[in-house]
């Protein structure tokens, strides 16, 4: 598995604002994601925060990112004009300040905005007065940046975030030139107006003026980037806001109508009470269908009346609520489509989030072992044979405790030592019982092991982990699967992405003694896509009758696949929490290369919690793996 980046997520935060974007907007096809700089693009069907607030406290993060939500959401999805914004963008190609400009309408946006939600949304206050709060420190010093730097434009569009948010009347900017000065004074009395600005027109006006002043005087595009237009896409939208285009019904393409006779008009304009079997009229024409067509020819018939139900009115409803766009496969090559099936897993990809929307599962099942891997495997048994004795030996001393613990305060039973409630309570419970439990396990392991690229130098190790986990589960007579993954990366294309699911020991020959070397078949591959495995097998131990179902992955790192860098960890949390909703415990095992980083602890704490086990070096498999599988074990009795 390959690095990109070391961006932190924090999938808590990610999930609350998922969840407010889908709520504020009251759109769930709506997805949140982190970019550069916050907009609202019904194009991708997205809401975007700044990665600016990435890198600043926990709290303000928080505060910072929901306040982007909610200026996107609650403003610019309704309060800002589109066409307006569109004449503008236009208009402004051929200014000498584009960049500059922009900043300035989102800025002076964004203020008419956040002070009509204000009204509206007073519980909104708090992260509003953290934004500006935050941002008030930002430009400061970033002024005093751009007074060292010369960038003068930079400098007056600072001194305009801080000249609008000052908490007094008349601040001082005492690094700035006499010119820049000069320029925010002539701009003052227009920036004053953006408190009376009731529409996006009012502070478009507002924004031509100020960059009309600021070409007057010389002054080129700024250097820096703090804010981008609030709208992606925004050339393409036909209505005035967001709101009606998210809503918009598109007309008739034609405009031509069918003319009809009394005769052959099948509408009855007639009023019934009520319709009953009874008074079912066989040769009356009837209309059953009401279509919403976009092209067409207009007609008078109108429809929306009841029906009567038919058998096969619930196969029809399932199709429909299933009904999705297709993707236009060409199935006319029958052999290979066949071939195909014994391989393929039931992905059903739909529901497995945008990320995994072009990800395909195959299945590949383990050879019979070679001698050089059955030899491999008798040594990797002999080395972690001391573990294997202690941790069937515990477990088994568990049980026999388990077994003969009696249970006590009985009304029936074995007549106990303590009479003394006979004497005491009316009805005395002085009996007592010798549990007799199964020694069968009632559970299932599942064990996914990355093989990622970067697994090269620590498989070698994970299979000598891997064999203690097979082997204490089959001497306790317990079915576990264990599985490689990977994603084939040279054979990714831009809608496709291929998935692999290696099954080097099934649930059915789990507990038969001649297929563990087929753990030797392990090997690193390509890329992790480690959510669309997690739900893969997720699927499949939900369909398991144990009341104790377990899910173990191995992993050295972030996951890493073809577009999959920047949502991989949240969509990974989330494939685990859905897991973990079904009564599946998921634990994470985080292999390093001999020292913890503080990030990949922090990485594996935001997907997997409190369960999940850092081991720094991967010779010290055994020794941290072998707790762990007496502590799930344990829980299983």
């Amino acid at each position: 598995m390959y690095r990109f980046h070391q961006t932190k997520v924090d999938t808590h935060l990610f999930m609350q604002l998922q969840d407010l974007t889908t709520v504020l907007a009251n759109n769930e096809q709506l997805q949140f994601e982190s970019s550069f700089g916050s907009f609202i693009d019904l194009v991708e069907n997205k809401v975007t925060v700044s990665r600016f607030w990435d890198r600043l406290t926990p709290e303000m993060k928080e505060a910072g990112a929901k306040s982007d939500v909610i200026l996107r959401t609650l403003g610019t999805l309704h309060l800002t004009d589109v066409q307006t914004m569109q004449r503008f963008k236009e208009d402004i190609r051929e200014s000498s300040l584009p960049k500059f400009a922009i900043q300035v309408l989102t800025l002076l946006e964004d203020i008419r905005l956040e002070d009509t939600i204000r009204r509206q949304r007073p519980g909104t206050k708090r992260n509003f007065h953290y934004r500006q709060k935050y941002f008030h420190h930002y430009f400061t010093t970033q002024l005093q940046a751009n007074v060292t730097r010369s960038y003068v434009t930079d400098e007056v569009f600072c001194m305009i975030y801080l000249l609008l948010f000052a908490n007094q009347p008349d601040p001082s900017f005492p690094r700035v030139e006499r010119e820049q000065l000069d320029m925010l004074d002539t701009l003052k009395a227009h920036l004053y107006s953006v408190f009376e600005a009731k529409h996006t027109r009012d502070t478009v006006a507002l924004t031509e003026q100020i960059v009309q002043k600021m070409q007057r005087a010389g002054y080129t595009d700024s250097i820096h980037e703090y804010f981008i237009l609030p709208i992606g896409h925004v050339e393409t939208y036909e209505k005035n806001t967001l709101f009606d285009e998210l809503t918009r019904t598109d007309p008739l393409v034609n405009e031509d109508e069918q003319e009809e006779t009394n005769e052959e008009n099948e509408y009855f304009d007639e009023t019934f009470s009520t319709w009953h079997r009874e008074n079912k009229n066989d040769e009356r024409k009837q209309n059953f269908l009401q279509f919403e067509l976009e092209q067409g020819t207009k007609t008078s018939m109108l429809g929306g009346g009841a029906r009567e139900t038919e058998d096969g009115d619930q196969a029809v409803a399932a199709i429909q609520g299933a009904s999705g766009q297709s993707k236009q496969n060409d199935y006319s090559d029958k052999e290979a489509l066949t071939k195909e099936e014994n391989t393929r897993e039931d992905s059903s990809e739909s529901s497995f989030g945008k990320e995994n929307e072009h990800a395909q599962m195959f299945s590949k099942y383990a050879e019979t072992p070679t001698e050089e891997e059955e030899i491999q495997y008798r040594q990797f048994v002999e080395e972690i044979d001391p573990y294997k004795r202690k941790l069937a030996k515990t477990i088994q001393l568990t049980l026999e405790h388990k077994q003969n613990a009696p249970r006590t305060d009985l009304l029936f039973g074995r007549l106990s030592k303590k009479l003394l409630p006979i004497f005491l309570e009316d009805s005395p419970r002085v009996f007592y019982k010798k549990e007799q439990e199964s020694k069968e396990f009632d559970a299932v392991f599942t064990l996914l092991i990355d093989c990622s690229a970067s697994m090269e130098n620590k498989m070698e190790e994970t299979k000598r982990g891997v064999t203690l986990f097979h082997e204490v589960l089959k001497e306790l007579r317990i079915p576990h699967e264990i599985i490689g993954f990977w994603e084939d990366a040279n054979e990714v294309k831009q809608d496709y992405q291929p998935n692999y699911l290696q099954y080097i020991q099934t649930l059915e020959d789990s507990l038969y003694h001649e297929k563990g070397a087929k753990i030797m078949q392990l090997e690193a591959q390509e890329d992790n896509r480690d959510g669309f495995s997690i739900r893969h097998v997720t699927k499949r131990l939900i369909s398991r009758n144990e009341k104790n179902k377990f899910l173990l992955i191995f992993s050295d790192g972030q996951p890493a696949a073809s577009g999959y860098d920047q949502n991989g960890i949240v969509d990974t949390y989330q494939a685990v929490s859905n897991a973990r909703k079904h009564q599946i415990d998921v634990v994470g095992m985080f292999l390093a290369n001999g020292q913890i980083e503080e990030n990949d602890d922090t990485m594996m704490q935001n997907i997997y919690g409190k369960e999940r086990v850092m081991v720094p070096d991967v010779s010290a498999l055994p020794e941290h793996f072998t707790p762990l599988l007496k502590r799930l074990l344990l829980k299983a009795i």
